[in-house]
């Protein structure tokens, strides 16, 4: 009897699927809804998604000669935030193209366009030196990366010693009942949404059902230490919808 080779499988969601294919899955998914993903934005969390990035943006605390890499950086509204905070420049790194090229398109970021690099790109293998930049970022994207612990580490080697890495992410809402209304939207609203304006109703499924498999607030930041950031802490966004985690590269 010939021995087959076992096949490793990861979360799709609410899907179990073989760890090969999670990648162009995904892929599906964002390109599907590139061109509509800043206005369901708005649309899905009525407009707070903002207020999140905004308080993203307070505690990188950009200043006049930092660097970013904004992993899974999409239509770059991190990045414009950065720079209109004083940020010096930013390498926006994201694996699918026509978010990239939804980004390019966005009028209110031409005029940074001598501060931007877009590099299609894994946040598994980021194409770019060690200790390149003084902020790494990733927003909404972590829970989509096939292995996370990987992107972690990879985030790590691009930061300077003494720079920041900071995850901005859905997380695990504190009330339960909350929690239950909160159910109620995501699983019913956000896909109806999709399918009115995204035209897929299937894409934010899973979006939804992504943010229900994500590591809650204590296990990332226990996985941000294991891929060596030191002061790790975190702080909840509207009772924890949203997390933001911070981590420091010391040496």
């Amino acid at each position: 009897m010939t021995n087959q080779p076992k096949t490793e499988w990861i979360d799709f969601g609410f899907e179990t699927v073989p760890v090969k294919e999670k990648q162009s899955r995904v892929a599906d998914v964002f390109s599907s809804v590139a061109s509509s993903y800043d206005i369901m934005n708005d649309l899905m969390s009525g407009g707070v998604h903002r207020l999140w990035k905004d308080a993203l943006m307070d505690w990188l605390a950009p200043c006049k000669g930092q660097i970013l890499i904004d992993l899974a950086g999409g239509t770059g509204d991190i990045a414009l935030r950065f720079l209109k905070r004083g940020g010096s420049h930013v390498h926006v790194v994201d694996i699918n193209p026509d978010m990239i090229s939804a980004g390019k398109k966005r009028s209110d970021i031409k005029a940074y366009s001598n501060q931007l690099d877009w590099t299609v790109a894994s946040a598994e293998d980021i194409p770019l030196q060690t200790g390149t930049a003084e902020r790494v970022t990733i927003s909404f994207g972590l829970r989509n990366v096939t292995n996370r612990d990987v992107a972690l580490r990879e985030a790590f080697r691009v930061l300077k010693p003494g720079g920041r890495f900071c995850c901005l992410e859905f997380s695990t809402v504190q009330n339960a009942t909350f929690s239950k209304l909160y159910d109620l939207w995501s699983f019913n609203a956000m896909p109806q949404l999709g399918r009115m304006v995204a035209r897929d109703e299937a894409a934010y499924r899973y979006l939804a059902e992504s943010i229900r498999t994500f590591p809650a607030q204590h296990d990332l930041a226990r996985m941000m230490s294991e891929a060596g950031f030191a002061q790790v802490r975190f702080r909840n966004l509207s009772n924890g919808i949203a997390a933001i985690h911070s981590g420091w590269k010391l040496d």
